[in-house]
């Protein structure tokens, strides 16, 4: 294909829309990484400290979207300490120096000041979609600087950030003009909503498709928004706690009948403790694909989703009680109808009291396609409650029986067992979470050496240790990161890894100052540990709690 001129070359790379793709393309011959230089719009950086800003852009000085990803996904579970780093100004400041003509952002655990959000909306005139993950650092007064001045503004999606709320005016900071809204979620947001404000932006944005709400958005506002927006395909309800029997009730099932086009729903943020209102309304929603909702629903409102939604592909049951001490949690019974009643299901969070082999068996049996299955025990050392037994065997028919399967998170009393099951079967599993599973170096080593398309590999409270971490530390050139907290790693065995691969930056997150420099680094366990790839070498705004070694 070299004598194809440039440009027919770049038409034909248009064509590739994998991240993976584009990559290997670059690396067929010179020519090829040059038009894939100037033609790449796209990129993905899963590590911010894997690359600098400055090196991205000269190698794609083209990019018009960006996903950026920060701390560690255990920081999820408050195992990351607040002040580690992931810094998005850094970024926004070299790409508003650069001139690049930037669209869209999508930054992922990432701490984004108002300032950040300030010099973004000022420096990129066509800017188009913002979407903040599991992000913190800003106010709604960096909301109010995209609102105004984003003029073109498609995307602004606001998922699980801790955001300080200033007196909820930044949804009139939107302009009269602005009517290119196709997607606004502020669901994470705790303070008042200017109800006035928000039905007036929903009714001028004819291309609105999904619209996710905060609990400050009465059912009666809801209903009049919804009398608005009869083309929403994606609806995320703010607070949901009024007896079906009301007319306020009645209203709202009314209006929702008549928007056609719903495939995914979220929220239910205040239904009651027998998910009595949630289950009436599914029976009027049989052409969802998505369903995030508190596990308040039980094993009966699963049953109901399981005989309505035929063509559900994503279920997300998240726990309404942490310490699982009341009576809403769901248990396997609910997972078993969902899988019988949804054959389609392929992607799934499911927080739950207890699980058993049999109904693993049964899944993994009803739903062959999973791609991602994460199971979340509320104990999570919890054995079969039937027969006493570890949980091996119902994984082990996951990730036998789910051949595409690329995430995969367990829970439960767990051996080495499930460990050899995962590296002879998980053969493209791509991000694996283990917590408090395992009896010995072994489990670890059968992941790693089965598991050949493994990129983030995460470990809390398990067994694994020095053996385990440094048997074939070739395998970290080929995987994004490794996180292990609360194992069996020693210091001497990190400075070993840190010395025989020098392009992997391998931390030690010193907390609270239980390690020191000097005694028997053999002796001395590292709390946590995160090791990732970089081009980069050791980051420059590490707190002084992090020892790269």
């Amino acid at each position: 294909m070299n004598y194809f001129p440039d440009e027919v070359l770049e038409h034909v790379f248009d064509f590739l829309t994998s991240h993976r793709d584009r990559n290997a393309v670059s690396l067929v011959c010179r020519s090829w990484y040059k038009v894939e230089k100037w033609s790449r719009h796209r990129v993905f950086v899963g590590n911010c400290y894997a690359i600098s800003p400055e090196r991205l852009i000269a190698r794609f000085p083209r990019v018009r979207a960006l996903t950026l990803k920060g701390k560690p996904h255990f920081a999820d579970f408050n195992l990351v300490p607040h002040d580690w780093g992931g810094f998005v100004y850094p970024w926004i400041q070299v790409m508003a120096k650069s001139n690049i003509g930037l669209e869209e952002l999508r930054l992922k655990r990432m701490v984004v000041s108002n300032e950040s959000l300030e010099l973004l909306a000022r420096s990129f005139v066509n800017f188009k979609s913002l979407v903040l993950v599991s992000c913190e650092g800003f106010t709604t007064d960096g909301l109010a600087a995209v609102a105004a001045n984003c003029r073109f503004l498609r995307e602004l999606d606001l998922q699980e950030n801790e955001v300080e709320d200033r007196k909820g005016q930044w949804l009139s900071c939107f302009p009269d003009s602005c009517t290119s809204l196709v997607s606004l979620n502020f669901a994470c947001l705790k303070g008042e909503v200017n109800l006035t404000a928000l039905e007036r932006l929903v009714a001028r944005c004819p291309n609105l498709m999904s619209l996710r709400l905060n609990r400050a958005v009465p059912l009666e506002a809801l209903q009049r928004i919804l009398m608005h927006a009869p083309q929403l395909v994606d609806l995320g309800t703010g607070s949901f706690d009024h007896d079906p029997d009301t007319q306020t009730y009645r209203k709202l099932i009314s209006t929702l009948q008549k928007c056609k086009s719903i495939r995914s729903m979220s929220g239910f943020l205040e239904v009651g403790i027998n998910g009595v209102e949630l289950i009436q309304l599914i029976r009027h929603c049989r052409k969802l694909q998505r369903l995030w909702i508190l596990d308040c629903i039980g094993d009966k409102g699963l049953g109901v989703v399981a005989a309505t939604c035929k063509e559900l592909q994503e279920l997300r049951v998240f726990p309404s009680d942490l310490l699982g001490v009341g009576n809403a949690a769901v248990t396997e019974e609910g997972l078993v109808a969902v899988s019988i009643g949804c054959p389609k299901l392929h992607s799934l969070l499911y927080f739950c009291q207890q699980m058993t082999n049999a109904a693993l068996i049964t899944v993994a049996k009803n739903c062959p396609n999973f791609t991602r299955f994460r199971l979340c025990i509320l104990d999570p050392k919890k054995p079969d409650p039937v027969t006493g037994q570890p949980l091996d065997e119902g994984f082990g028919a996951i990730v036998q029986s789910c051949k595409g399967l690329r995430r995969l998170s367990l829970s439960g009393l767990l051996t080495d067992q499930v460990f050899l099951y995962i590296g002879m079967y998980a053969e493209h599993l791509e991000m694996l979470s283990i917590a408090f599973a395992g009896d010995s170096d072994k489990g670890m080593l059968y992941v790693l050496n089965g598991c050949k398309k493994l990129r983030k590999l995460e470990i809390r409270d398990s067994p694994f240790g020095n053996v385990a971490l440094l048997t074939d530390v070739g395998k970290y050139e080929t995987m994004r990161s490794l996180w292990m907290s609360s194992c069996e790693v020693t210091l001497g065995g990190c400075k070993v890894l840190a010395k025989k691969m020098p392009r992997i930056n391998v931390e030690i997150i010193n907390e609270y100052d239980q390690m020191e420099f000097g005694f028997d680094d053999d002796v001395q366990k590292v709390d946590k540990m995160f090791l990732y790839r970089t081009l980069v070498g050791p980051r420059k705004d590490a707190p002084h709690f992090v020892w790269t070694l």
